[in-house]
C-alpha cells in the first residue's frame, strides 16, 4: 500500500482521536516500519490491517466502522492532492462511472504498483448506478466512504445500498441513487 494512504489514516485517526491514539495504536501493533512513512514509500497491506485492529481495540469502535470513517476522511486528501481528477467531472455518477476507465489510469500512472479494487459498471441512469466493487483486500467500506464524499463534493447525497456477494466483503454489488 502506498505511504500516503498511511499518512492520511494516520491524520485521520489524530483528528478524531488524539496523538496519544496515534502513539498507542503504532506502539500496539508491531510494525516492520515502525510506523515511520512517507508519502512515496509503499509498506505491507498488513501493516494497515495491524494498525485498524488496534484502533478498533483501542476505541472500541467496530473495524468496518472505522475503515468507512476513513473512506470519508480520505476522499478530502485525494481531491487536494489531484484535484485534476476530479475537475474533469460535471457530477457524481459521471465520476463514478470514469472509476475504471479514467480515474484508476491516472491512478496507475502516478503508482505503478497500487493494487486497485475493480469496478465493474452494470447499470446506469442519469441519477443512478450499480456496480460491483472486487477487491482481495475486501475494503468495501472504504469504497462506501468515497462514494458517499463524491456525492458530497458536487453538493448532493444520495441512498447507497450493498450487497455482499461474497461473505469476506471481497465482491460487494452497490446501488446508489441519487437524492433530489
Amino acid at each position: 500500500m502506498k505511504g500516503v494512504v498511511f499518512t492520511e489514516f494516520l491524520e485521520m485517526v489524530e483528528l478524531k482521536f488524539g496523538l496519544e491514539v496515534v502513539d498507542t495504536i503504532i506502539e500496539n501493533s508491531n510494525l516492520p516500519s515502525e510506523g515511520i512513512y512517507t508519502s512515496v514509500g509503499t509498506y505491507s497491506f498488513n501493516e494497515m490491517v495491524s494498525l485498524i485492529t488496534s484502533l478498533s481495540d483501542e476505541v472500541k469502535a467496530p473495524m468496518g466502522d472505522l475503515i468507512y470513517a476513513f473512506g470519508l476522511y480520505l476522499f478530502k486528501g485525494l481531491g487536494s492532492s489531484h484535484p485534476e481528477v476530479i475537475e474533469n467531472y460535471t457530477n457524481p455518477i459521471s465520476l463514478l462511472y470514469a472509476i475504471e476507465d479514467h480515474i484508476h489510469v491516472h491512478v496507475k500512472k502516478l503508482y505503478p504498483d497500487a493494487e486497485l479494487p475493480t469496478f465493474k459498471i452494470l447499470d446506469k441512469s442519469d441519477n443512478s448506478i450499480s456496480m460491483v466493487y472486487s477487491s482481495s483486500r475486501g475494503l468495501y467500506r472504504l469504497a462506501h466512504g468515497l462514494i458517499e464524499k463524491t456525492f458530497e463534493h458536487f453538493n448532493g447525497t444520495a441512498t447507497i445500498t450493498y450487497e455482499l456477494l461474497k461473505e469476506d466483503g471481497t465482491e460487494v454489488k452497490f446501488d446508489i441513487v441519487q437524492n433530489g
